[in-house]
């Protein structure tokens, strides 16, 4: 890593997000930032900005913090390009391809994983997410549970483990005996590699009681709490998340008034995957509902081989502008300092002293041209620890 100073100077717009002046993306013209040891040391008016051993001229182009993905599937093998095109010909989404891929991703070598893994992250950073959560829940056995998230482990610090993802097939009689499974040899010995637990509570997955079992099981293990809630229709996902202080519930797109009034009490985040949407064509869920309530919102990919394959957080951002109602100052604060606060995280998502320096430089003057070009590759550059990648 190349010491010293890094001066990014000529910047059109650089969005904070400091939440200064009424502004959430606390945006500044004219601008300058400078890093220092991999976090960001000064910003300002580029005519008062400070020396630098070295500097990147922006061109007047705009600068956000890099993306934050807080909801991600990688650690897989398989494809269901099939499963997508009976969906495009009408077959509704059900949740049930994740069994096709456990059976897959047991079969893989943990070597054939990694490079999945590290293909998807490439991809990632190409397109400015600089900060990724990684789940497992393609093994659903102890051994491919615990190996799943020790190579997650090589690529974030941002591991959850997602035993109950579903019940696997040689279970499908005894549920309750999955979740004692789930509970006691799995999580031992997934969480060591754990920061995370996360539990899919809907209906062809576990309900409510199973739910929280295991999430109070990962809550004394050490693991903070996460939920995959009220996806595929209403149900008691959002509330249970809110009541055992999940950091974020996600997907969030079948909501009842009792479940907005829930979240807007509370610290919980919901995180919303218009992927997943886009690609099961699902009704979107309602963010402007959401936000006017005053819930704190954030957007990822849930990129994975079924049921949303994008690594791609500009197409989500654009997406949540078309599709739910969200302005575009919104969907890019939910995509960086959003993503942040679904991980509890205070270093990233932001491009204030003190915070990681983790940017993306566009190819474009303003913030509004990633929903406004939707498609177009506009990441000019990437630093990632104040390194440019």
């Amino acid at each position: 890593m190349t010491r010293g100073s890094l001066l990014v100077d000529h910047i059109g717009e650089l969005v904070t997000n400091d939440g200064r002046d009424g502004d959430p993306l606390g945006i500044r013209r004219d601008a300058a930032l400078l890093i220092e040891d991999g976090e960001v040391a000064w910003t300002g008016p580029a005519r008062h900005a400070p020396a630098a051993d070295r500097r990147i001229d922006a061109g007047g182009a705009a600068v956000l913090p890099g993306f934050v993905d807080s909801h991600a599937h990688l650690v897989f093998a398989g494809d269901r390009a099939g499963e997508f095109a009976a969906r495009m010909a009408g077959e509704p989404y059900t949740g049930g391809g994740i069994r096709t891929t456990v059976g897959a991703t047991r079969a893989a070598s943990d070597d054939d994983l990694r490079a999945t893994v590290g293909r998807l992250r490439a991809e990632m950073l190409r397109q400015g997410t600089t900060t990724v959560e990684i789940k497992s829940g393609y093994g659903l056995n102890v051994a491919d549970e615990a190996r799943s998230l020790r190579i997650a482990a090589e690529f974030t610090g941002d591991t959850t483990f997602l035993g109950a993802h579903v019940v696997p097939a040689e279970y499908a009689d005894r549920p309750d005996d999955y979740v004692g499974l789930v509970c006691g040899p799995m999580l031992a010995a997934a969480a060591p590699y754990a920061r995370w637990i996360d539990v899919f509570c809907e209906r062809g997955a576990f309900d409510a009681d199973h739910a929280r079992a295991i999430l109070a099981c990962g809550q004394a293990a050490g693991l903070g709490v996460r939920l995959h809630a009220n996806q595929l229709g209403p149900g008691p996902g959002v509330r249970l998340g809110v009541e055992m202080g999940a950091a974020s519930v996600d997907h969030c797109t079948h909501l009842t008034d009792a479940d907005i009034d829930a979240l807007a009490g509370s610290a919980t985040v919901a995180t919303l995957l218009p992927g997943a949407e886009f690609s099961t064509r699902s009704p979107y869920p309602d963010a402007r509902r959401l936000l006017d309530a005053g819930v704190t919102v954030a957007l990822a990919t849930d990129c994975n081989p079924g049921s949303s394959y994008t690594s791609s957080m500009p197409f989500c951002v654009a997406l949540a502008v078309r599709e739910m109602r969200m302005t575009p100052a919104e969907a890019v604060w939910a995509a960086t300092a959003g993503g942040a606060a679904a991980l509890r995280r205070t270093d990233v998502g932001r491009l204030t002293p003190g915070a990681r320096a983790d940017l993306i430089v566009l190819d474009a003057p303003s913030h509004l041209h990633l929903a406004y070009r939707p498609g177009v590759p506009l990441i000019r550059q990437v630093l990632h620890n104040g390194v440019p990648r």
